[in-house]
């Protein structure tokens, strides 16, 4: 791992990361972040511990690992700014949408490494899909994954393109799992249930949900028609999600998150 590390943006993603390598045994004072927000800037010193500048600075340069955990918006900006101080780091970005090319070119450098986690990172159960530019040795592989590991899974991908696809599906992913169960709490209440009890519930049935499909190997498919029997109450939810197309929809939904991924590269990233 970098002796010295910088976030440049101190947001709900860089304190998942941030915690987690604390955790797993990190120096406060290996860490450094710059970020913007005062209130933001105030609660990663009282949080973690770390160096903290609104602005980056010359401290960059000590830096062997920089992560952009910025908004898609203002990374060039952010970049443009930060490049003086960073030409010997390692970068890794987890901003949404904006491709390797582009931030190669406003840095300088090629040892540019991106991913997408999500936001079950903040509790060390995240997935994170990366992907590495030519440039980027093994030994700079084996530095990311030890920052990734700590907030859950990772897998690497073959294609840059792949990630609009990762956005779209587990980027993105955790929300849609809400979706679904607000609208599980919500049918419970209305079937006589107390709010705290469709709440847990559903949570619960998530949870249990995910963790069997994790350790099958069986596919979703079939652990769905494991408790479909035809003629029984599965059957008549599923029958009318069907009739309703709410399949159909939903990879139509997940469709359009990877074309506004594609967007959010084109439109910031020039």
């Amino acid at each position: 791992m970098a002796d010295k590390m910088v976030f440049i943006g101190g947001g709900n993603m860089a304190s998942a990361i941030i915690g987690g390598l604390i955790r797993q045994g990190m120096r406060p004072m290996q860490c450094m972040v710059v970020e913007p927000d005062s209130a933001q800037h105030a609660r990663l010193k009282a949080e973690f511990g770390i160096e903290a500048f609104a602005a980056p600075n010359s401290m960059l340069s000590q830096a062997g690992l920089v992560v952009w955990a910025v908004k898609p918006q203002v990374f060039k900006t952010a970049a443009l700014a930060a490049k003086v101080h960073t030409a010997q780091a390692l970068h890794l970005s987890v901003a949404a949408g904006i491709r390797s090319d582009s931030i190669a070119q406003w840095l300088g450098t090629d040892r540019v490494v991106r991913c997408m986690p999500n936001t079950p990172a903040l509790i060390g159960k995240g997935i994170t899909a990366l992907f590495a530019r030519a440039a980027v040795t093994a030994a700079d592989r084996q530095q990311v994954e030890q920052v990734i590991s700590t907030t859950g899974e990772h897998l690497w991908l073959d294609s840059e393109s792949q990630l609009d696809a990762v956005t779209a599906l587990s980027g993105s992913g955790p929300a849609y799992v809400f979706f679904f169960m607000e609208a599980m709490t919500k049918a419970g209440i209305d079937m006589g249930l107390s709010p705290e009890q469709a709440a847990r519930l559903a949570q619960a049935t998530f949870t249990g949900a995910s963790a069997l499909a994790h350790g099958s190997a069986d596919s979703p498919e079939v652990l769905r028609q494991r408790v479909t029997s035809k003629g029984g109450t599965t059957y008549a939810a599923i029958t009318s999600m069907q009739q309703d197309s709410v399949d159909t929809m939903f990879m139509r939904a997940m469709h359009a998150a990877r074309r506004r991924a594609k967007e959010l590269g084109d439109e910031f990233g020039g």
